[in-house]
C-alpha cells in the first residue's frame, strides 16, 4: 500500500468515529498525478447526491507530461460504494454535527486508488488545546527515555 497524500489535519479538527474505504473515478492524468504526490485533502468533504457519494474540495494538480487538455483539479470525484454502504451513511449523516472527510488516498497492490473516509464529528477550541497538551508530553517522555539511554 503506498500513500499517496494524507489529511493530518482532519485528526486536529475532528473526532474520528470510524473509517471506511471507497473507490475513486479518476481519469488517467490524475492517476500519474496522484502517483507523484501532488494532491491536496485539506479542504475535501465528501457528500450524498441522488443516492451516489462524491468528494468536492479535493485538489489533484494537472499532470505537466499530459497532452490532453487538463480536467478541472477542483472537480468533484464519485466515489465508488456498495448501496448498503450508502444506505448506512445517510442515516448516520443526518445526525447534527457529523461530517463525511477524506483521511487519505492510496494505492493498493493491484494499483487502483482508494479513499479511507472518516466520519467525523468536531473538536472545540478547548478540545484542540487538551490535545496538543497531551502530545507534548508524551514527546517529553519519549525525549527523557532516550536520553536516559
Amino acid at each position: 500500500m503506498k500513500i499517496a497524500c494524507s489529511n493530518k489535519k482532519a485528526y486536529h479538527d475532528y473526532y474520528i468515529d470510524k473509517t471506511m474505504e471507497a473507490g475513486i473515478v479518476l481519469s488517467g492524468p490524475e492517476v500519474k498525478s496522484l502517483r507523484a504526490g501532488k494532491a491536496n485533502l485539506k479542504d475535501g468533504y465528501a457528500g450524498i447526491r441522488n443516492g451516489e457519494v462524491f468528494l468536492y474540495n479535493i485538489h489533484i494538480s494537472p499532470y505537466n507530461f499530459c497532452t490532453d487538455s487538463a480536467a478541472d483539479p477542483l472537480r468533484m470525484r464519485k466515489l465508488l460504494l456498495h448501496r448498503q454502504e450508502i444506505r448506512k451513511l445517510i442515516g448516520k449523516l443526518n445526525e447534527k454535527g457529523v461530517a463525511l472527510i477524506p483521511l487519505k488516498i492510496y494505492f493498493i497492490d493491484k494499483g487502483k486508488a482508494k479513499v479511507e473516509l472518516g466520519l467525523a464529528r468536531g473538536k472545540k477550541i478547548y478540545d484542540k488545546r487538551e490535545a496538543l497538551k497531551e502530545q507534548q508530553a508524551v514527546r517529553e517522555v519519549q525525549r527523557m527515555l532516550r536520553h536516559q539511554e
